[in-house]
């Protein structure tokens, strides 16, 4: 059960002492959008070599725009340790993933709530995580969308079906009222935002999200087990 707060919903001004105030979560997601493929510009490249150099954390680059398969790899070969390109936007997956892995980076591919898990399911050997968007990317503070839970659970099975260490992320809406349900449906990498960096003390909201999600992973393998 592992904790990337999204830096989108943190003070830009100051980002250094923004990454060391979630320095007990287990990423830090970064949000590049390029104003095409979603309608918000954020930062790019030289902003997240800046970020790598001072985080104390790994960044988790979440890539929201077009021809990922040019841009992609540069951000793993910057250090990112995770980078995931919309399916939406990819033209050869597979090569872009491999790619990504080459560099030394785990390999994700996100998903928008309007587009389908099953027919990309094939691709689960060459990547390391799925992200499944819980709000409609491009901006933060959205209201979390509940009946994306169905794509994560199928996420979860077509995992389990395939093997390996394959995690599921949800970004969107992730908050101490959603969380639950999140984990219940399979996923193990939760995005949050404003949850994190609206609070008073980021860190304690990093710390009370874990205890959410894990409570909910136990009893999830508490019912397996003895189910």
């Amino acid at each position: 059960m592992q904790i990337s707060p999204s830096i989108l919903s943190a003070d830009f001004a100051n980002l250094q002492h923004e990454l060391d105030a979630i320095a007990t979560a287990d990423w830090a997601h970064v949000d590049v959008m390029d104003a095409h493929f979603v309608p918000n510009l954020t930062l790019g490249l030289p902003v997240v070599e800046a970020l790598l150099k001072v985080s104390p954390i790994p960044i988790d680059c979440h890539l929201m725009i077009d021809d990922p398969d040019r841009w992609a790899p540069g951000y793993a070969q910057a250090g990112a340790q995770s980078v995931t390109f919309h399916i939406e936007a990819a033209t050869d997956p597979v090569r872009l993933a491999r790619a990504i892995r080459g560099e030394g980076a785990r390999a994700a591919m996100a998903i928008k709530p309007g587009t389908p898990f099953a027919p990309y399911e094939e691709l689960l050997p060459e990547l390391d995580m799925v992200l499944i968007m819980t709000v409609e990317p491009g901006f933060g503070g959205q209201k979390f969308m509940a009946d994306m839970m169905p794509k994560v659970r199928q996420a979860r099975e077509a995992v389990r079906r395939h093997g390996g260490e394959i995690w599921i992320q949800v970004d969107g809406g992730v908050a101490a009222d959603t969380i639950e349900q999140c984990a219940e449906a399979g996923a193990d990498v939760f995005v949050a935002g404003s949850a994190v960096y609206g609070a008073d003390n980021p860190e304690l909201a990093v710390e009370a999200l874990r205890a959410l999600a894990r409570a909910h992973d136990h009893a999830d393998h508490h019912a397996h087990n003895h189910g």
